[in-house]
């Protein structure tokens, strides 16, 4: 596993600076920082922590909350929050003994521009 940083993205607004896939190719440093986030993403255990962090009603949550629902340990859902942090998409607060964690929506809003089709509505999951 690399021991690489990830760092928290920089991206000015999204209509300015980068087009969807589908418009026009990505320039090399859009790529490389685009690439941090999936590979945060490209994990089962962070994206199921990210989708609680992110369905949470109030729109945050305590650690406490999110350790129990894996099978792995503290120290271990600790790194994979910290690489969702450092990828910029959840930002966190610690209040006495907890941490408490809130997803960043200006990240996922820029994923989702940058994978909507050009004059596509950013399409909303309905349950029935």
């Amino acid at each position: 596993m690399s021991k690489q940083e990830l760092v928290v993205l920089g991206w000015a607004d999204t209509d300015a600076c980068c087009p969807g896939l589908l418009t026009a190719p990505l320039e090399e440093d859009q790529a490389v920082e685009l690439a941090k986030v999936f590979k945060a993403l490209g994990d089962p255990v962070r994206l199921r922590l990210l989708s609680m962090i992110a369905s949470r009603e109030g729109g945050e949550i305590c650690v406490c909350d999110l350790t129990p629902a894996f099978d792995l340990s503290q120290p271990t859902i600790s790194h994979h929050l910290k690489l969702l942090r450092q990828a910029g998409l959840i930002d966190c607060q610690r209040r006495g003994t907890w941490v408490y964690y809130w997803l960043l929506p200006e990240t996922t809003d820029k994923l989702a521009g940058i994978l909507t089709r050009p004059g596509q509505p950013v399409p909303v999951e309905t349950r029935s």
